[in-house]
């Protein structure tokens, strides 16, 4: 018969747990000549506003040892031209739909959230990692309370499924979890980046323009697995787990500490072929450890 790798977010069903993550895979087009979207449990597109965002000036991407630090200041179109120019294609692609938003502050959210109700998009993740520019600045998942009231605003106009997608950059992940399971969350996806900066030792001057970004790869992989871990102690809706995937036994690490699914990001800047090949080595694992389904693996870690 085979592993089942059906899997289930909010209601939501997945061919598979494997998922692109929100701003390394645009709105699919370029990766296409690699292999059929079908393939993905679905695609969590590029971050996009209520209206086009221009993001920040260059340099906006830094390389370091183990992944990479960007800002990029979530450079986007706006919902029209998402609407009229990629979710058309999109939803031809035999794929989940995850529609990333980001504002700067509730009208912003709100506004683009409700534009999404009637179209193909199958969920709405939440990027709270903007600044709120009602609150001098500070992005919205950095509080529960924070947390908690845009989820709450956003929840009240959106009919779609809605996944909160949370920063690691907090004093505890699974307060903030909370705060959005009871503003009316889904499902949470993380971990989002994490804050750092790299210098240039002879000009002595960062590397971005913006002094720092947000650090993504392998290196974040071990605190990605941790908060997943206290968020499904936590909470009880679904978790995406995200953060430093770039092989097979990553996945299973997110998924045993209570991922019902994975999105993979950075990792297809390297090789393209990452979610397939993280696929086949999941499937493979749970076939030689006796599973019948993915699903039977979420979250049984065996804590000491």
């Amino acid at each position: 018969m085979g592993v089942k790798l059906q899997t289930n977010v909010a209601g939501v069903a997945f061919k598979n747990p494997v998922i692109t993550a929100s701003g390394t895979y645009g709105f699919g087009r370029e990766y296409l000549e690699f292999f059929p979207l079908s393939k993905l449990g679905g695609i969590a597109t590029k971050g996009f506003a209520a209206e086009p965002w221009q993001g920040n000036a260059p340099p906006r991407v830094a390389e370091t040892a183990a992944g990479m630090l960007n800002s990029v200041g979530l450079q986007n179109p706006g919902v029209d031209y998402f609407l009229e120019q990629d979710l058309p294609w999109l939803a031809q692609q035999d794929t989940v739909i995850l529609a990333n938003i980001a504002g700067r502050d509730r009208a912003g959210y709100c506004a683009v959230a409700e534009r999404l109700n009637d179209t193909a998009v199958d969920m709405v993740e939440l990027n709270i990692s903007c600044p709120n520019v009602e609150a001098g600045g500070a992005s919205f998942g950095s509080t529960p309370e924070g947390v908690e009231e845009i989820t709450s605003a956003v929840r009240r106009v959106l009919r779609k499924p809605l996944i909160v997608k949370l920063t690691p950059n907090v004093r505890d992940i699974a307060e903030t979890a909370a705060a959005a399971e009871a503003a009316g969350a889904d499902a949470i996806s993380l971990i989002n980046t994490l804050t750092g900066m790299k210098i240039d030792v002879e000009s002595r001057r960062p590397i971005l323009k913006r002094n720092m970004g947000g650090l993504s790869g392998p290196a974040v992989l071990p605190v990605a697995v941790y908060m997943v871990w206290r968020c499904f102690q936590r909470v009880q809706i679904p978790i995406i787990g995200m953060g430093g995937v770039a092989r097979w036994e990553d996945a299973v690490e997110l998924m045993l500490a209570g991922a019902n699914a994975v999105q993979i990001g950075t990792a297809n800047f390297t090789d393209p072929y990452t979610p397939l090949k993280v696929l086949a080595g999941l499937e493979a694992y749970l076939d030689r450890q006796g599973y019948g389904s993915v699903e039977e693996l979420v979250g049984k870690v065996e804590a000491w």
